[in-house]
């Protein structure tokens, strides 16, 4: 979806008249915002397009980590997939199910006082962070085909004929 459609569809919850009063500009320029940016004229940048614009200028996520800490949530970069013509499916998902173990390990290490201290807590956040973004890896890797290769490779192996 493009930046101007996210602005449209999310202003038509609220109404652009209430959300240019909050934020202090016009319901023209909002309006504006939420068509598409164009040589003739129509449209104008939103801040949607700066946002990202200078996220890729500045070359550091600190700018979407604040963005996203301050609207009640937590960046997670998506990592590249890796097509390897050796990648297997079961370790992967043998992967995912460890490091979910070791944060439930973690939670209840740390909550069996009953409490769960500062030091607790980020060691939490970082097997959990580490738990999210393998899975997304995972996730990528099925949405980018890279599961198709792996059946193929085991078929060669095996000498047996293409699944369609």
């Amino acid at each position: 979806m493009k930046s101007h459609q996210i602005i449209k569809e999310s202003c038509k919850k609220r109404g652009i008249k209430q959300i240019s009063s909050e934020i202090g500009v016009s319901s023209s320029l909002i309006y504006k915002w939420s068509q598409p940016h164009d040589e003739m004229g129509s449209g104008s940048k939103n801040p949607l397009d700066r946002i990202v614009e200078l996220i890729n200028a500045v070359e550091d996520p600190s700018i979407i980590e604040w963005i996203c800490e301050n609207s009640g949530g937590y960046f997670v970069r998506n990592p590249e997939s890796k097509q390897e013509e050796n990648y297997k499916v079961m370790p992967a998902t043998n992967e995912i199910v460890a490091q979910f173990s070791a944060l439930l390990g973690e939670i209840s290490q740390a909550a069996q006082d009953s409490t769960i201290e500062k030091g607790e807590s980020e060691r939490i956040r970082q097997v959990w962070n580490a738990l999210k973004s393998f899975t997304e890896g995972f996730v990528k890797c099925c949405e980018d085909g890279d599961f198709r290769k792996i059946i193929e490779g085991e078929e060669k192996k095996l000498g047996s004929e293409k699944i369609d």
